[in-house]
């Protein structure tokens, strides 16, 4: 009797894999594909934040979550991380407001031109960005010294200080509020402001009266992404910040734990938790303003013809075109100065000009071709397994419309929005320990800085697939299943094919990204694992400025490149403008 019943109390293997398949998807295909990415969202995503809010319970519990917060060092960095980020913030929507209005409103010859220059700070990583501004502000600087206006000899760099770092921190991030802006206005109907010219409204009224109004939520928006993005900058505080004892958050937990080791870890969890909170309330502040952008319908004042700048000409264009080539060309220009000079302080000539900074580049030995190779090597990885994740997830979410694959799409972006320095903590956490059953530690080796990536650069490649496939007529789909194609089939065979361009230009996003990438590798990178994010930071704090100059130098020209790539793709896989970030 026992033997009879047996069987139906306990479900067949095949029982229980439908089951499965029921619930986490309606068939073993699907949930196949949704155990692959949950795997790789829970174990490079989830997982590590998980760890780090269990370490904040637990440094709660011990009372050293208080201890840390009302150290004096905690509260002076805390205060300076506030205020560099909210008045970084402020300049940096003053300034990306202004040129979003000007390119996109008027008639400013080679506007075009002009938004792309100044989207030039999304593709030039801040560290070097950073070597490139303290290049161009020293006394020893190979531009402002041809042109008469450097500092006097033994001067201390201006960048050096507060004002310094909040200036670079807006310039770095006023591309947030720039393209917030301009996507604000291109939802702005045309028929608005027409209607207030016919009435007799001058430009004064019209911006003042009808478009800032509605841009209001554009301009938060912007504020609170660039108000995030200087929390979680580590370059510019680092190298200015640091010398110029104006500590950040991000700075202190380097020194912190680059001077006293993983011993700390339990401190910086701290400040790690302290910043994730800080970066939550900025996003909660741009979540909420997106939701009060207007919607616009019809014509929107893009397709108008622009406003002529009339008498205002002979004043606005030399100070747009001025002030804009003085913040994105000029400093890329004594960085190239400052690798080609021999030493510092030499000025640069036909005569003096020298390579010998470059042949570090292909040095036999030494820490940057290695730095290059593993920059390589790492960013082929992160571009391979992120793809790869990117692809059935966001069909999943965008053609299965599956509930659990929209969960893991949030998780999946997490660690993107999130600090990166708070994201290198947590994976320190998790793999600091050997692993179970295997008994080898990740800390130390170029795996962790996989994993790291894996999980910080998957909302990039999920970006340009998720568009590719919203341009897929579904009907293609439908047709293919009820042919009795399967899921897989249906995504290998239909759906892959279509989307390769964007599945490059996603791959290349995130391999130029990971490329340069510091925020993470600071914390995580070891002797003979070093990044070239990592090492243009060594050279410059040890003093070597030409070496750092010439690799930050091929690293731009490298992104450059790539970026130019990933833009041909995206237009042959006729993705809609602004999915690469550098696209207006």
């Amino acid at each position: 009797m026992a033997e009879a019943v047996r069987p139906h109390l306990q479900p067949s293997p095949g029982e229980a894999h439908g089951r499965l398949a029921r619930l986490l998807g309606g068939d073993r295909d699907r949930a196949l594909l949704l155990l692959l990415v949950a795997l790789h969202v829970g174990l490079f995503c989830l997982l590590p934040l998980l760890r780090l809010g269990l370490e904040l319970v637990l440094a709660g519990e011990r009372g050293l979550l208080a201890e840390v917060l009302a150290a004096r060092s905690t509260r002076r960095a805390l205060w300076n991380t506030l205020e560099a980020a909210t008045l970084s913030a402020l300049l940096a929507v003053l300034l990306g407001a202004a040129y979003a209005l000007l390119t996109g409103l008027f008639d400013l010859r080679g506007r075009r031109l002009a938004a792309l220059l100044f989207l030039l700070p999304i593709l030039v990583p801040a560290q070097i960005a950073a070597v490139a501004w303290l290049q161009l502000a020293s006394p020893s600087s190979p531009i402002l010294g041809l042109l008469g206006l450097a500092p006097e000899p033994g001067a201390k760099n201006p960048l050096y200080s507060r004002e310094g770092v909040i200036f670079l921190l807006a310039l770095e991030h006023a591309t947030m509020p720039f393209l917030t802006v301009r996507a604000g206005l291109a939802a702005v109907p045309a028929e608005y402001v027409e209607a207030a010219r016919n009435v007799g409204a001058g430009r004064a009224r019209v911006l003042l009266g009808i478009l800032l109004p509605l841009l209001r939520p554009a301009l938060w928006a912007g504020g609170a992404l660039a108000f995030v993005a200087a929390l979680g900058n580590f370059g510019i505080p680092a190298l200015l910040g640091i010398p110029g004892r104006y500590t950040l958050l991000t700075s202190l937990i380097y020194q912190r734990l680059s001077g006293f080791g993983p011993r700390v870890l339990p401190e910086v969890a701290v400040l790690a938790g302290t910043l994730a909170l800080l970066a939550v309330m900025g996003l909660l502040v741009q979540a909420l303003a997106g939701r009060g952008s207007v919607a616009g319908s019809g014509r929107s004042l893009f397709d108008s013809p622009p406003s002529a700048l009339g008498r205002h000409r002979l004043l606005v264009e030399p100070l747009a075109w001025g002030l804009l080539l003085l913040v994105t060309v000029m400093p890329l220009l004594a960085l190239v100065a400052s690798a080609l000079v021999p030493a510092v302080g030499v000025p640069l000539t036909l005569e003096t000009a020298t390579f010998r900074h470059f042949e570090l580049l292909f040095a036999a030995h030494g820490a940057v071709p290695r730095a290059f190779a593993n920059s390589l090597l790492l960013a082929a990885l992160a571009a391979l397994l992120c793809a790869a994740a990117s692809l059935p997830l966001a069909w999943l979410v965008h053609a299965a419309r599956s509930r659990l694959a929209r969960l893991l799409d949030l998780a999946a972006d997490a660690p993107w929005a999130l600090p990166g320095i708070v994201l290198a903590i947590a994976v320190i956490l998790v793999f600091l320990k050997p692993l179970p059953l295997s008994g080898v530690s990740l800390y130390g080796t170029l795996a962790i800085l996989v994993v790291a990536y894996a999980g910080r650069f998957l909302a990039l490649a999920l970006r340009p697939i998720a568009a590719g496939l919203q341009q897929i007529e579904p009907a293609m789909e439908e047709a293919a299943a009820n042919l009795g194609a399967r899921p897989i089939r249906r995504l290998m065979g239909i759906h892959l094919p279509l989307l390769l361009p964007s599945l490059a230009a996603g791959a290349l996003l995130v391999f130029m990204t990971a490329l340069n990438e510091l925020t993470v590798s600071a914390l995580l990178w070891s002797t003979g694992n070093e990044t070239l994010g990592v090492v243009v930071f060594m050279l410059y704090d040890e003093g070597n400025t030409g070496g750092a100059a010439a690799v930050g130098t091929v690293a731009v020209a490298v992104v450059l490149a790539l970026a130019v790539a990933a833009s041909v793709l995206a237009r042959l896989a006729g993705l809609p403008r602004g999915v690469l970030p550098w696209q207006s």
